[in-house]
């Protein structure tokens, strides 16, 4: 989806979202409740530098606004993979990020992410995925990491892989996977405002990621095998 016609659909009562290259920030109207608004755009490969620029970005909301709602948008194609970005440490820089967007939770905000183009490994999951509340669009797409490298990094089969992702959502990319495990709470489509606006009003409930997996047949065993740790070490 088009960032322009995205923030119109989302913000019909206006916004004013700035873009600065693939950064954007501002704000937007949503009923009569100002909300913060913070992303990437056009499937931006998050580096050190944009890492830094969204942290200080949550950190500004944070200072400025107590307590005002936060909007993440995504597009992101996952970190970027340069030698130089791996020398600086990138998994810091990300680690730094989602620490802010958790100084933002406990600080009050209510934090709602929103993936509108695709959604890539640590980027995402260092991002997007440390809203309260995590949703896409329907033609989104969301992986973490595709067959070829996985078969690569596990040492099983390409074609073996395929053939569990045909029938296990955990080996499989796309949004509606994602969806039945619990890693999007909803998908969106048409009345972006009211789904924005309805998510803002909903309680924070926790991570309920895994029990949404198992109502919805694509996680069968997190939180069964969560609630026995718990148990084994209370």
């Amino acid at each position: 989806m088009e960032i322009g016609s995205l923030l119109g659909d989302l913000f019909p009562n206006g916004h004013d979202v700035r873009r600065n290259g693939e950064l954007l920030l501002g704000s937007g109207r949503v009923a009569e409740e100002e909300v913060a608004v913070i992303g990437t755009a056009d499937g931006i490969a998050i580096g050190c530098e944009l890492a830094l620029d969204l942290a200080a970005g949550i950190l500004a909301i944070v200072a400025n606004h107590p307590r005002r709602p936060i909007v993440i948008l995504v597009s992101t194609s996952g970190q970027r993979l340069s030698r130089r970005d791996e020398m600086l440490g990138i998994n810091r820089y990300l680690a730094h990020l989602a620490k802010c967007i958790e100084i933002a939770r406990l600080q009050g905000h209510r934090v709602v992410s929103l993936v509108y183009s695709e959604a890539v490994s640590g980027a995402y999951l260092s991002f997007g995925m440390l809203a309260d509340a995590c949703f896409a669009v329907p033609d989104a797409e969301i992986r973490v990491m595709g067959l070829p490298a996985m078969a690569r990094v596990t040492k099983i089969p390409q074609s073996r892989l395929e053939d569990l992702s045909a029938n296990s959502p955990v080996f499989a990319p796309g949004v509606g996977n994602y969806l039945v495990m619990g890693a999007i709470d909803a998908l969106w489509d048409r009345d972006l405002a009211g789904h924005l606006l309805a998510a803002l009003r909903e309680p924070s409930r926790g991570d309920t990621r895994r029990q949404l997996g198992q109502q919805r047949r694509g996680r069968n065993q997190a939180a069964i095998v969560a609630a026995r740790i718990r148990h084994a070490t209370a």
